[in-house]
């Protein structure tokens, strides 16, 4: 069965396809969030990719842990119909807040613009939800 899998990722082109979708995906993200106010970075390798979420752009000073934003953001995007891995503490085990993307191997061109407009969504009300409990 593995070997029928890595046949099929090698000799399908879809270690290539995903490359090249990864390329597209990251190009997609820097344009909707690279001046986004709240996002510190955008990185990652092919399709494995993360939003760095921050509270300062400028210093990157992390949003408290009590803001809950990772909780916040997975529902959203989920509400949204966007699966994605929305996590807290990762600068020390307790402050920090990244969103983590691992789409399938066979995510489309069209499914990118799709992802990207989910995930603004998810990250725009977990941030506002954050402010009006301030």
């Amino acid at each position: 069965a593995a070997g029928a899998v890595l046949k099929r990722l090698t000799d399908d082109g879809l270690v290539a396809r995903a490359a090249e979708i990864g390329a597209t995906l990251r190009a997609a993200l820097a344009d909707r969030f690279g001046q986004h106010p709240h996002v510190g970075d955008i990185r990652g390798r092919g399709m494995f990719l993360g939003l760095e979420i921050v509270a300062d752009r400028e210093t990157k000073t992390p949003f408290p842990p009590e803001a809950a934003l990772a909780r916040r953001i997975k529902a959203a995007a989920f509400e949204a119909g966007l699966i994605c891995y929305p996590m807290g503490g990762t600068i020390d085990g307790r402050r920090g807040t990244h969103v983590l993307l691992a789409p399938p191997f066979i995510l489309t061109d069209d499914q990118v613009g799709e992802l990207v407009e989910k995930l603004a969504i998810g990250v725009d009300t977990g941030l506002a939800e954050v402010r009006a409990a301030a």
